[in-house]
């Protein structure tokens, strides 16, 4: 009778029935064009249908089809405008064969459809699309034919689809950036009506191209019985004792009927994989399955710098009467996360923990990898993330005015350690939040991503936005709003604001997020009190480049819980600039270097010059780039060390920025090559799991002994004070234990005690943290402004010879050589160190990695320093 029953709850599905399949049609012969209108007039050259790339966008595929200029290269960004405000058609055709044909379902699956557009198979609509983060699923059973399949997806303007809704409010929205390029009427800012990269729209850290297209992968999946829906491993319990999971297993069943699941699990790459099975009758359509299962003596995931980070494989295959049908895998760590808050004298703490271990988060804000994201390889984001961890960083954020992270990303940053805070897409701006088919768009958008990304134990938090609720309650956005239009003011905030980031989305990830804290904003108190404040919360601090353009050793005056923005800009080598300029075009304020400096709309190179001439009036542009380098990084370096010393009332920084979206002026301390700034090799010995904190302020120095390791460290601390020429005039060693994960303070130090009549101009200090004959960390101390030292030619030499399969190269110094920077001209290297500062009498050897031969390297070699420009 058993078997009868079977039969009959399976006899809508074929015997025959098999694996579920998907076919990439990303391979396929795409084409594309502008579409007849005005834009497609203007260009005629865009109106012919040409060869496309899927995954892709309207402007990488103008590019390669020579119909417009390199997008990133000279001052071209405001003639190309007008691709945003054209529509676009893209179409390819394929045949389908029979078994394919003969399946119960076929579905075409859409990863990413950006933004605005309209899906059509054999001339029949199957849907539109309005969100450039979700998936989109769209069942085409029985409308495929076997041959000559025609597909065609017609992209409309995301300004154009709203823009007359935005105009016709009497009253707008705060919104960030009015570029003035005239595809938007002034002060009428269609952003944040759409689901889309905000980035996208211009940011002032790179340009406007408002593009479309296909940007993710899309296919065609076939499947009878049943298609696996999603595997999830929840972390139900987490200790060294045991780990308590819950597989959740979603299937999408054709009918009812019995199926039996089949769980192996174990650490990834090892052959002691344990096997769990399940017997269950499944209902048509969705049905949700759980196995729970324990794991004794877990090997624990742990960020890098506080333990390992094995991972574990669990793979389930469901299978019925007729075999296996569905299969599906996910790997994971196991680990519990926490967003410590508890409450003290002077307000709430904002610390992560992992295992129960507080973290200290060291590390940067990332921006998305370029402006057209289909571009973006796996080798890019290995180099970025690659770069970071060698920079000691345990902690990345990724900005809500870009993109949700693909999953390379996440597997990477799950394999090197490095956590994750992931904003939600909101980049800055009011959105009409409070417009029920907007807030419904957000809410299907969030469940999906969450639910992509949950079992990536690199993600420690899911954050609401960036700087809406500082912008609202601190900005001024409030104020003028109430002012001008109060009952929209409180539409805005209490019936959209308040329910989609004070609820709605914490509701999500609480539903979905598999343990991992929800933050409303960044900067925020989570909606209790006032954003951006020291004592509770995280923080956003740009008085420092920003608003009043205070020095950077106003850094030392702000000390927050959590420091999640601050920065300097500097520019890219000058390799780097000559891929977006000639020779003659490299002039401070000249069009090209202007078209690539975004901060003030173009103007920012006399908000930059302000901090570089601290260091000296720079002689050229090569010289600028020099010091803008220099002055950020010293800038950094103060702060950093500031928020570190301030352990456990500070228990992260986040610098901005880490990577960059296109070669330009920005905040980053890598460029889009993936070059390192001299800000880059700073953070790797200011983040250093052990380092000395120098930090001098108004005449007096204070210092700190920094130790994120679980042990105490024995080490000597060294105390010099010398003239710039190498004349020791005084010397102290005294033995030091530094706490573990902690901060241990030394003392503080005055000018006068110091200096001890010395003339400032000519002297300096340095700190060295010593274990035998490993300098651990040094950090050194200037009495005078950098362009008022007295600095004598230091007496640079530089030596380079091959060693294995790389080079060797040692600098020597006959005095003091500050801010040593090696360079190589056109030459592509590798440094294991730059950016530098030589004691008098000091050497240095580093490796070095090139392509280039020794002759090539001997002869491009210049060594730099703040007195040999």
């Amino acid at each position: 009778m058993r078997g009868l029953f079977l039969a009959a709850l399976f006899a809508s599905v074929p015997a025959w029935a098999d694996l579920p399949t998907a076919r990439d049609l990303g391979a396929a012969e795409w084409q594309m064009r502008a579409v007849p209108g005005e834009q497609a007039k203007a260009h005629p050259t865009a109106a012919a249908w040409q060869h496309a790339t899927v995954p892709g966008s309207v402007h990488t595929d103008l590019l390669a089809n020579g119909a417009i200029v390199d997008p990133y290269v000279g001052a071209h960004e405001g003639e190309l405008q007008w691709i945003g405000l054209a529509d676009w058609e893209y179409r390819t055709r394929f045949d389908v064969d029979a078994t394919t044909l003969a399946r119960a379902h076929n579905d075409l699956v859409f990863d990413g459809v950006d933004t605005f557009a309209d899906v059509f198979l054999n001339g029949r609509k199957l849907a539109s699309t309005d969100n450039m983060f979700r998936t989109w699923r769209l069942p085409v059973h029985g409308k495929l034919k076997p041959a000559g399949n025609e597909l065609r997806v017609v992209f409309h303007s995301p300004i154009r689809q709203v823009l007359a809704r935005v105009q016709a409010m009497p009253y707008k929205l705060p919104a960030n950036y009015d570029w003035g390029f005239g595809d938007e009427p002034k002060g009428v800012l269609t952003q944040n009506f759409v689901r889309k990269s905000g980035y996208h729209y211009g940011w002032d850290w790179g340009p406007r191209y408002v593009t479309a297209g296909i940007w993710k992968p899309m296919r065609l999946e076939s499947w009878d019985a049943l298609r696996m829906a999603d595997l999830h491993i929840a972390q139900d319990r987490i200790d060294r004792d045991a780990a308590a999971l819950t597989a959740q297993v979603e299937i999408e069943a054709a009918a009812a009927g019995e199926v039996t699941l089949e769980l192996h699990y174990g650490r990834s790459g090892s052959a002691d994989a344990k096997t769990l099975t399940k017997t269950t009758t499944l209902k048509r359509g969705t049905n949700r399955i759980d196995m729970p299962l324990r794991i004794d003596h877990p090997q624990l995931w742990f960020p890098v710098g506080y333990g390992a980070q094995p991972l574990y494989t669990f793979s389930l295959t469901v299978g019925d009467a007729h075999g296996k049908q569905a299969a599906a895998s996910r790997r994971t760590g196991l680990r519990r996360v926490e967003l410590h808050r508890e409450r003290d004298d002077q307000g709430r703490g904002f610390a992560f923990a992992v295992n129960g271990v507080p973290v200290f988060a060291k590390g940067a804000n990332v921006i998305p990898f370029d402006m057209f994201p289909a571009r973006v390889t796996r080798v890019q984001q290995l180099r970025v993330l690659e770069s970071a961890r060698d920079a000691h960083m345990n902690l990345l954020r990724n900005w809500g005015g870009g993109y949700y992270e693909s999953d390379d990303f996440f597997d990477l940053a799950d394999e090197m350690g490095i956590l994750v805070w992931q904003d939600f897409m909101f980049g800055g701006g009011l959105s009409p939040a409070y417009d029920p088919a907007f807030h419904a768009n957000v809410l299907a958008e969030a469940r999906e991503q969450v639910r992509r990304l949950r079992d990536h134990p690199s993600l420690v938090l899911w954050c609401g936005n960036n700087e809406v609720e500082a912008g609202w309650q601190t900005w001024g956005w409030k104020t003028k709003l109430e002012k001008e239009a109060p009952a929209l003011a409180k539409k805005a905030w209490d019936e959209g604001y308040v329910p989609l980031f004070g609820h709605d989305l914490r509701a999500v990830v609480a539903e979905n997020g598999g343990g991992v804290p929800y933050w409303s904003s960044t900067p925020s108190n989570d909606l209790e009190g006032r954003p951006d404040v020291d004592d509770t919360g995280d923080r956003h601090y740009w008085e420092v480049w920003g608003g009043p353009a205070k020095p950077a050793t106003a850094y030392l005056e702000v000390t927050p819980r959590f420091m999640s923005e601050y920065g300097l800009q500097a520019w890219p080598s000058l390799r780097t600039v000559a891929a977006i300029a000639r020779p003659d075009e490299m002039q401070i304020d000249g069009p090209v270097i202007r078209a690539h400096q975004k901060f003030l709309y173009g103007d920012g190179n006399t908000r930059l010059l302000k901090y570089v001439r601290e260091y000296g009036e720079p002689k050229d542009f090569a010289d600028f780039v020099y010091l803008s380098q220099v002055a950020q990084a010293e800038g950094i370096e103060l702060a950093a060390l500031h928020h570190r010393a301030s352990r456990p009332h500070t228990m992260g920084t986040l610098y901005w920025q880490l990577n960059d979206v296109w070669p330009g002026a920005s905040w980053s301390s890598m460029d889009w090559y993936g070059r390192w700034k001299a800000l880059q090799f700073h953070a790797k010995r200011f983040y250093a799991d052990v380092a000395v904190a120098v930090l001098r302020n108004r005449g007096e120095t204070s210092v700190s002994l920094i130790n994120d390791t679980q042990e105490p460290v024995a080490a000597e601390l060294r105390l010099r004070v010398l003239d710039v020429d190498g004349k020791l005039l005084r010397e102290e060693r005294k033995p030091v234990t530094l706490a573990a994960a902690g901060v241990t303070k030394f003392g503080t130090f005055a000018d006068t005690n110091l200096l001890h009549g010395a003339d400032p101009k000519r002297t300096l200090a340095t700190f060295e943290l010593h274990t035998h004959d490993t300098i651990l960390s040094r950090g050194e101390v200037y009495f005078a402004a950098a362009k008022d030292l007295a600095l004598p030619d230091p007496g640079l030499h530089a030596d380079i010879a091959a060693d294995g399969d790389a080079f060797r190269v040692t600098v020597t110094t006959q005095k003091l050589a500050r801010a040593l920077w090696l360079d190589f001209g056109d030459l592509d290297v590798e440094l294991s160190d730059n950016a530098l500062t030589l004691l008098p009498g000091e050497s240095v050897t580093l490796r070095l990695q090139s392509k280039a031969t020794l002759a090539e390297l001997k002869d491009n070699i210049k060594l730099r320093s703040l007195r040999t420009r």
